[in-house]
């Protein structure tokens, strides 16, 4: 007897919280987690690091069930960076083991808090594998991209650090949202050589360029950075909305733009919620050691007017 189709699963939404190690994509999903609690909607936090220990958060799925980076790195002899790819295509090779997992869950919105090295989302196709195939299982993901942002101290970090999420973009093919952590710390790394304004909305890089130049290091590759600003700006794809994840406000912004970019529409219940949220004086609904956060959309195709942010 031939084998009976599959039937499509339920339309599934979620995001896909990817960044570097240390940039904070579990405190991120902590707070999402719980905040989405708040408007009672049913949350499924899957963790897709095969190196995260200590979860602070309630996981529903844990990868570390199939496979772990210290078994893999004392069986193969491989180190963390290597052993860690190993992984991801480990778990790609076994996608029914993921689905098993997730067809458990129905009517809830997933958060994949995923391993951070850089080049599972620039180069190497495992990661960017999985998350085609949740697609195929009728999964409307957002890519929530988290940097570190103490490398707006640093101007040459800093277009780094704009390039890297630019690559991710194009590499991840996914609605996507770009972060910047731990905003409260930025001023520790050194003051900003321009308001906090120009590197949320990436205006124009001349400006950076032009301070970039003062160093004497970094003055014998002004043309290199000028090519590689010039790429980011012809995108025109990378820009910054400042959120903090304990302002109501400002998580209310940001989950309106992730669930915009991957077509989730509010229910009548979480309206209501929403609004009775933004109709409080003070107060946060909850409360957990975290960072601030800044987060990134995707702004389209229109070059924005240029404009000197320079600090007075």
């Amino acid at each position: 007897m031939s084998a009976q189709p599959r039937v499509k699963p339920a339309l599934r939404f979620g995001q896909v919280v990817i960044g570097p190690p240390g940039s904070g994509k579990t405190t991120y999903c902590q707070g999402m987690q719980e905040f989405l609690t708040s408007l009672g909607r049913k949350v499924v936090v899957v963790n897709m690091d095969p190196a995260n220990e200590g979860i602070p958060y309630s996981c529903a799925v844990d990868v570390a069930e199939l496979v772990t980076l210290d078994d893999v790195m004392e069986n193969l002899k491989l180190g963390p960076n290597g052993g860690l790819l190993y992984c991801m295509e480990y778990v790609e090779a076994n996608l029914d083991w993921l689905d098993s997992k997730l067809t458990q869950y129905s009517d809830c919105y997933f958060l994949f808090d995923c391993p951070g090295q850089v080049e599972l989302y620039t180069h190497q196709s495992s990661v960017k594998n999985i998350f085609s195939q949740l697609a195929k299982w009728n999964f409307r993901l957002t890519a929530v991209h988290l940097v570190d942002s103490h490398y707006c101290a640093d101007p040459a970090k800093f277009i780094s650090v704009l390039c890297t999420s630019l690559s991710t973009m194009l590499h991840v093919e996914l609605p996507h949202v770009n972060v910047l952590s731990k905003l409260d710390l930025i001023e520790q790394y050194g003051s900003l050589a321009f308001n906090l304004d120009f590197y949320t909305e990436v205006m124009d890089l001349t400006y950076l360029l032009d301070h970039l130049a003062a160093d004497p290091f970094f003055k014998k590759f002004r043309h290199l950075n000028e090519k590689l600003a010039e790429v980011i700006q012809d995108y025109s794809l990378v820009s910054f909305v400042p959120l903090n994840v304990q302002d109501k406000d400002s998580m209310i912004q940001v989950l309106r733009a992730v669930d915009k970019a991957n077509g989730y529409c509010f229910g009548d219940l979480e309206e209501r919620k929403l609004q009775a949220m933004m109709s409080a004086a003070v107060g946060a609904d909850f409360q957990f050691s975290s960072y601030p956060f800044i987060v990134t959309c995707k702004r389209g195709m229109l070059k924005p007017v240029a404009s000197p942010w320079r600090r007075k």
